[in-house]
This record gives structure tokens, sequence and C-alpha cells, in this order.
């Protein structure tokens, strides 16, 4: 049984410290009721720049984290899966909802396609040639695996751009509940976040590409616009905007001092 949602919550948040997004993100699914709640689509940067681990990595395993300390750059970890990610120069959305709220999926891998089609619709917009790495890919080639650096493997509904992956999304199920985010880069940093790797494979970030690769040349605030209108066309819904409430905030809040800010959860993921 569905329940399509007809409105979704619209939270463009100026760009934040690496920990205050994570935290804020983490809060919004905690608020969650399926039952109630209203879904959720959020939009967001980063200041200053930060890498993301995914939940299952090590800092120490992945990282160079002495030249990550030299240079003061924040490590983060995310609540998804999936590899390390340097965020800088990109937009990140994220999406808090029931399945009952979407469009039917056959499986939770579908849901991916389900929840990423409006970036197809974005991408498509701005005249860019976009599809998922399933279809646009040479039959046989090898998808799904796992890698260190995110930009280094391809998922089936990962977004291809002139056989370029374009960005990176990651998926959590949580009672009854679905958390989706991705990057949007509007510069290609593949390679300086490949720097700050462990294990350094120039091909690696080679794959990789972004708007202005593209020959696209938009602002953070242009390119959440253009986001926040194809989600309303491919979906068909309303987007009321909207702040995080008081409960959001506080819970936030709490993770932000007992978890985000800390080394035990960000580099070893201690603390869940």
């Amino acid at each position: 049984m569905t329940d399509l949602a007809k409105t979704w919550r619209l939270i463009v948040s100026s760009p934040l410290p690496g920990a205050e997004n994570m935290a804020i993100d983490e809060a919004l699914l905690r608020s969650f009721d399926p039952a109630t709640s209203l879904p959720v689509l959020r939009i967001y940067g980063w200041e200053p720049a930060a890498l993301s681990l995914g939940r299952f990595q090590k800092g120490a395993e992945v990282l160079d984290l002495e030249r990550c300390r030299a240079e003061a750059l924040p490590v983060v970890r995310r609540i998804t899966g999936g590899g390390a990610i340097y965020h800088a120069d990109e937009l990140t959305y994220s999406i808090v909802c029931a399945p009952s709220q979407i469009p039917p999926a056959s499986s939770i891998k579908d849901s991916f396609r389900v929840l990423t089609g409006f970036l197809l619709a974005f991408y498509r917009g701005l005249g860019l040639r976009a599809a998922y790495a399933v279809d646009a890919l040479p039959s046989g080639t090898r998808l799904g695996e796992r890698t260190p650096f995110c930009f280094a493997g391809k998922e089936s509904f990962d977004i291809l751009v002139g056989g370029g992956k374009i960005g990176g999304n990651a998926q959590r199920r949580q009672k009854g509940t679905i958390f989706q985010h991705g990057s949007i880069p509007l510069v290609n940093r593949a390679e300086t976040g490949l720097s700050y790797m462990r294990q350094r494979v120039p091909e690696q970030a080679r794959d990789a590409t972004s708007l202005r690769d593209c020959g696209v040349c938009a602002t953070g605030e242009t390119v959440g616009q253009g986001l926040a209108s194809a989600f309303k066309g491919h979906f068909g819904v309303e987007l009321d905007n909207d702040t995080l409430n008081g409960q959001e905030r506080q819970i936030a809040g709490e993770l932000l001092l007992r978890k985000y800010s800390t080394e035990l959860w960000n580099l070893e993921g201690v603390g869940e």
C-alpha cells in the first residue's frame, strides 16, 4: 500500500562544517516518524572543505591522517556506507522519507533508481547526456565493486555524464524510514581528495567529473534552486520551505557534541 506524499519539507542550509552537516542529517532521520512526518529534502554545502568516511571505514586504514592533521582538514563519518568523499565546491542533498511516500521500488537497490531520478532530470535539464551506469556502460562491465575512494568504483545507479561519474549517492534504512544523501560536484576536486588517501592510484580519480567539467559554471545557490525545481517536477510534489524544528535542533546539537565532534566516531566508527 502506498500513500505518495504530495508535499515535502524543503530545508536549504547555508554551507556548514562537516560535523554539523552530518549531525543535522542524522537528527532528521532520528526525528522522522514514518506514520506522521512529512518527507524531507535537504540541500546544503560544506564550509570548510572536509573528508567524509563511509560508515564502515577505519580512518587509519584508508586515510593519510598525518597529512589531514597537518593541513587541518576535518574528517567526519557518515551514517551511510561507501567510500571516502572529499567535499569541496559541491552541493549535497539528503532525503528522509517512508517507502510508502515515494513511487514503488522493486527492491532496495531499485529504490536508488527511484530516488535519484530527479538528479537525472536535473542534469538532463542542463543539456547534459546523463545516464545510469548500468545503462551507459558496455554489457559485462563490472559494477558494485567496493573501493576505499568513492569515485574509484561505480554502482548500477550511479549517474554518468560523458562516461564520467558525477557525484555519489548512499542510502540507509532504519525503522521503516529511508535516508539517502548524495553529492553534486560543482568543480572536480577528486584528485585533491585522492591525495589524502593512503593508497593513491591516479586512475581512481580520472573517471570523476563535475558540472564545470561538463561546461556548466553555476553558483551553489543556482544549482540548489535547479535541484529543487527538478525534484518538484520529477516527483510531481510541492516543496514547503522549512527550517529545523525544535526537536531536530536539539538532537542535532547533542549529536554534534557527543558524536560528530569526536575522533572515536569520526575515525573509528565507535558510538553509533
